[in-house]
């Protein structure tokens, strides 16, 4: 019976020395530099060393009684001290805790002082006392240690705020069945005058078994902690892993026992019982309900807040940011998983107060929005309120007594309307239907739907700027275009406005007339061709190699009705550059008509030259008119919508310059007040040998 009890002594006692021994290495190694951790480790290696020489002595012949009961008292001193300073740093009154931490520790010395000299004082034999009286003393004393630990685990629960106990209540519970356990068997040694066996042997087990629950404090990570946790996903799959195999191992018994007591049908009934055990733990497993309880059951009684916040956010900003059109659709999805809701919908405001559905997920239609939601749009724009409709119908008074619209609170199974509110305006809201599993609706779910619906909502509103501005720049796009158009019309109405007003004074000149008809069929052809390009889908410009002594020739004809005609000077001809003859055309008949309006119809004078300049073509556009300041070509000229004509739009100098660069060419001016303006255009020449494929390739083209 002794050796047995020998051999559980050692297991024991061996037990509790590995578990002590390796979660204070586990500490020492992350020690970090703090003092509470270190306190900790140090407890846990005195435990160990405790431990291990207990299982020395078990193999010896020789005791150390006197080396057993110093270890016995630091044991206890050192736990003492560990529990002091986590008094003083959880203390609801950090500065009297504090002081009076600092007088316990003083007395907590003084008291293993007392003891140290009293276990040095008595005679020991075969590790026991040899005086009845030294025995009653030593045995007293380690009781008033038990009694004294079991006072300060008692002092730091209960001065500990309740926020916090959440993260303390496993190590007390461990700390406190230690010293409960030590109370129990001295005060038998007490009453009995020896020490019982059984329990002295169990006391290691008992030892052993507060390390898990003193790291389960670890776990949850108070501030004397590591520093460390486990995540929510791996214990969510580590309990569900832990949960199949105990419910494997479970129905595995069961089916043991039908096939023993189910006679000739005994295996046939194991292989059945078994195949419908896994197949309910499939069903289980992938069961959306399933996993809604057991997360909910994780975050409830495993960690202090609901949430892993950075998981939670990447996972909901990854959801909101992913590619895809439907973003308002996302938006539920993300908001739904955040509360473990099956579905939801997403309703807009409109500028009118009322409510327009933009998207649902998981859920089926309700009844249709009406216009009357003035009441709740006010509410949660000054609230910024989570309402649950569930406690509104119970309790309209907690919410102001707002009232909810019908085909809102009838929609089918609906729990929470989030607000999405940007820069203090209601965007939207997020009806939220009823969760698989029943979720707890405090102060951190709130608070973490509202952050979230201003988040969604901030995404939904750059989603509407960004239509808004692309709508906007369409419409830029085609004022833009209308812009242009009205500036050719105004230039071919100023000339036939000119035409007019020279008709009378020269009706019965021939060359006049012939010009004047020249002048209005030309006209025409541009105002056609300007209805023909607005009617067309495709009005792209083409690119062709153009002739520009024929260009020129034609622009300046279509100005010769105007006084003073300009005269055009070809000095270099059969030069050809690559444009489009109809823009290219109403660049230079624009600089023209400038220079016309510019110049006095008397002794005005307005000259075109055509020349050479290297490998570039040179049209020079010069007038003897009023000129322009240098600060007005710097800074104004060329500039859209801005000029000096009392008619004019400001654009066309813009747009000539735009398309000459465009070209690969440039557009100089060099102009002095009161005496006159040069316009320079430098445009790059075709190769002969490029003009001439062009050109073949045309030729062959029109004879097919």
């Amino acid at each position: 019976m002794l050796g047995m009890l020998k051999e559980v002594a050692l297991a024991s006692y061996l037990a509790a020395a590995s578990t002590f021994l390796l979660f204070g290495l586990f500490l020492f190694a992350r020690n970090g530099g703090q003092l509470r951790r270190l306190a900790l480790g140090v407890a846990c290696c005195i435990n160990a060393g405790w431990a291990i020489l207990l299982v020395v002595q078990l193999f010896l012949p020789a005791r150390w009684p006197v080396l057993v009961a110093v270890f016995e008292s630091l044991r206890n001193a050192s736990w003492d001290v560990f529990l002091l300073l986590l008094i003083g740093v959880f203390g609801k009154d950090r500065r009297t805790t504090i002081f009076n931490a600092n007088r316990w520790v003083l007395a907590v010395a003084v008291f293993y002082a007392v003891m140290l000299a009293c276990t040095l004082s008595v005679s020991w034999q075969n590790g026991y006392p040899v005086l009845a009286g030294d025995f009653i003393a030593v045995t007293v004393l380690r009781t008033g240690a038990a009694i004294l630990g079991l006072f300060l685990v008692e002092q730091l629960y209960r001065n500990t705020l309740e926020v916090q106990r959440w993260g303390i209540k496993f190590a007390c519970i461990g700390m406190g069945v230690m010293f409960a356990y030590d109370f129990y068997m001295y005060s038998d040694a007490l009453l009995f005058r020896h020490f019982n066996p059984d329990a002295w042997v169990a006391r290691g087990f008992i030892n052993a078994l507060a390390v898990p629950l003193i790291a389960i404090s670890t776990l949850r990570n108070p501030r004397w902690s590591l520093g460390i946790t486990v995540s929510r996903h791996v214990l969510f799959h580590s309990a569900a892993l832990f949960g199949a195999a105990g419910y494997l191992l479970a129905m595995a018994l069961a089916g043991y026992y039908l096939r023993i007591f189910g006679g000739t049908w005994g295996s046939v009934i194991q292989l059945a019982f078994l195949c419908g055990a896994v197949a309910l733990l499939l069903g289980i497993l992938f069961s959306g309900v399933f996993r809604s309880r057991l997360r909910v059951f994780i975050s409830k009684h495993f960690y202090s807040y609901n949430y892993d916040y950075r998981e939670v956010w990447l996972s909901f900003t990854r959801s909101l940011s992913s590619k895809g059109p439907d973003l308002e659709t996302r938006v539920v999805e993300a908001l739904a998983k955040l509360v473990e809701s099956p579905g939801g919908a997403v309703f807009m405001v409109r500028d009118d107060g009322s409510f327009d559905t933009a998207a649902r997920w998981n859920c089926a239609a309700g009844a249709q929005a009406d216009p009357a939601n003035a009441g709740l749009i006010r509410f949660l724009e000054e609230k910024q309120w989570v309402i649950d409709l569930t406690q509104h119908k119970i309790n309209p008074g907690h919410y102001g007594h707002v009232a909810i619209p019908a085909w809102l609170s009838d929609y089918p199974r609906a729990w929470l309307v989030v607000p999405m509110e940007v820069h203090g305006r209601l965007l939207g809201i997020v009806m939220l239907a009823q969760p698989r599993s029943p979720v707890k609706l405090n102060w951190e779910v709130t608070d973490l739907l509202k952050l979230a619906g201003r988040q969604a909502g901030s995404y939904l509103a750059q989603q509407q700027f960004a239509t808004e501005l692309m709508v906007a720049r369409q419409f830029e796009s085609f004022n833009r275009m209308s812009t242009f158009v009205v500036h050719d019309l105004k230039n071919l109405v100023s000339q036939l406005s000119l035409l007019m007003a020279n008709a009378e004074r020269h009706k019965d000149n021939p060359e006049f007339q012939r010009d004047m008809i020249d002048t209005v069929d030309f006209s025409v052809q541009k105002m056609r061709l300007l209805l023909h390009k607005l009617s067309r889908k495709d009005s792209a410009e083409t690119s062709q190699p153009i002739d520009l002594d024929a260009l020129l020739e034609r622009a300046i004809r279509g100005k010769s009705a105007a006084e003073p005609k300009p005269v055009l000077t070809i000095e270099a001809g059969g030069m050809q550059v690559q444009a489009d003859w109809e823009r290219l055309e109403r660049v230079l008949g624009h600089i023209v008509q400038n220079a016309i309006e510019a110049v006095s119809p008397k002794n005005g004078r307005v000259e075109v030259r055509l020349a050479r300049d290297g490998a570039e073509a040179l049209v020079e556009i010069g007038d003897n008119g009023h000129g322009m300041s240098e600060e007005f070509i710097r800074r104004r000229l060329f500039k859209p919508f801005e000029t000096t004509k009392s008619a004019g739009m400001g654009i066309g100098v813009f747009e000539s310059r735009e398309y000459v660069q465009a070209l690969g060419g440039t557009l100089h001016v060099e102009s002095v007040e009161a005496v006159g303006t040069r316009f320079f255009i430098r445009l790059p020449l075709l190769a002969p040998v490029k003009a001439a494929t062009t050109q073949l390739q045309e030729e062959t083209s029109e004879s097919k």
